[in-house]
């Protein structure tokens, strides 16, 4: 003798739940911690070279830690 149910059927997912977004305040990933030229690199995608670095640099020392926000969701 069978304990299920056939005619039970899981509970629907219709409600507004399921098309909303993530809210940006739980995409963001730093840490509050200052920003190294070696995370913009990482987080960029590049491999840590001393031109990529150099890159890093400038562009920390024009945008600030912002840098790092625009390369993450």
């Amino acid at each position: 003798m069978s304990t299920s149910q056939p005619d039970a059927s899981p509970p629907s997912r219709t409600g507004a739940d399921d098309d909303r977004a993530t809210p940006d305040h739980l995409l963001h990933t730093r840490t509050g911690t200052d920003v190294s030229p070696e995370d913009l690199v990482l987080a960029a995608g590049r491999d840590l070279t001393e031109t990529n670095l150099r890159w890093a640099r400038r562009k920390l020392a024009h945008e600030g830690p912002a840098a790092l926000d625009k390369l993450l969701p």
